[in-house]
């Protein structure tokens, strides 16, 4: 179903009744991905079938978000990756997270909330109907993709948690698990990765919990078993293999700020007028268009100023960046 105008409907009637319905397919795939899962940890499955396992297909319902837009390929957006659990090079993640099993897989959700729980990825998924997004994703240093995202919004999730009052800012601590993630074993970052947002940002109807990409199951290198994806902010923001979601009153010391305060701030909106200390952020190159392919010039909050624009009203966006 292709949805002609968003802004006028909700979350919950995007996503036709059937879809959500076939969302025990997404739980036997599960059931297999464990199993296949279990293979890869003790290496008894052959590394010719390890692709294989990831391509699991999703039931989801269709949007109007980003329709027209030219995707990148799904052979550049899962081997081109930051992803420094598993090293810092753009190749290393979809190399070295092969023997990283996402499932099973529980979150944590906890701090200003009426009742912590710990909770399974199936449960998660049970929250809202999945729905695909086509977002243009911009990093920091200066490339970009266009990728059909498969989630759940966030706000679904933020109210099912049922945080308090006290609740100003939501922060995602990832996994970080020395004997599969070979890159945490090195000092690169503070581990584990935490990530944050004000609540207000990740009530925003655009800010997804990902677990899946072109239609199947998110592959490991990508952020397997879910991640968030905020298209407005710089991808450093997509906090992966989310482990624990913690709603807090004070503002989240992220991995970042703490690794580079002058470079990374904590909103990390796309502001092609701040650049990066190190480089501009004024335009950008769309990964898959070759070396000499024209550079782009990059839109204030990423081309979505209209949908997430009156969050920042009032605000210095080169001091806060």
């Amino acid at each position: 179903m292709l949805i002609v105008k968003k802004s006028d409907i909700t979350a919950s009637e995007i996503t036709p009744r059937e879809v959500f319905e076939n969302r025990r397919d997404f739980i036997k795939t599960a059931g297999a991905g464990l199993i296949a899962g279990a293979a890869l940890a003790t290496g008894l499955l052959p590394r010719q079938a390890q692709a294989a396992v990831q391509r699991q297909k999703l039931a989801f319902g269709k949007t109007a978000f980003g329709a027209g837009e030219k995707l990148t390929s799904y052979e550049d957006v899962t081997t081109y990756n930051n992803y420094y659990e598993f090293g810092t090079s753009k190749s290393d993640p979809a190399a070295e997270s092969k023997f990283f099993n996402p499932r099973p897989w529980t979150v944590t959700i906890e701090g200003a909330v009426k009742k912590s729980k710990t909770v399974s990825i199936d449960d998660i998924l049970k929250i809202a109907p999945l729905e695909e997004r086509i977002y243009r994703m911009r990093c920091v240093e200066a490339w970009s993709m266009v990728i059909p995202w498969v989630g759940l919004p966030l706000a679904q999730l933020i109210k099912w948690a049922e945080p308090t009052g006290n609740a100003k800012y939501i922060e995602f601590i990832s996994a970080a698990d020395p004997q599969t993630m070979p890159g945490v074993r090195v000092p690169v970052l503070d581990w584990p990765y935490v990530e944050g947002l004000r609540m207000d940002e990740a009530m925003n109807p655009l800010a997804i919990l990902a677990v899946g990409l072109y239609g199947e199951v998110l592959p490991n290198q990508n952020g397997a078993p879910m991640r968030l994806v905020v298209p407005w902010k710089y991808g450093f923001k997509g906090a992966k293999s989310i482990v624990k979601i913690r709603f807090t009153d004070t503002m989240p010391q992220t991995a970042w700020m703490k690794a580079g305060p002058s470079e990374y701030g904590f909103y990390a909106n796309v502001n092609p007028t701040v650049d990066h200390p190190r480089w501009t952020q004024a335009s950008e190159r769309r990964i898959g268009g070759g070396l000499f392919s024209p550079r782009i010039k990059t839109q204030m909050f990423n081309g979505y100023a209209e949908q997430v624009g009156q969050l920042y009203a009032g605000m210095d966006l080169r001091k806060n960046f």
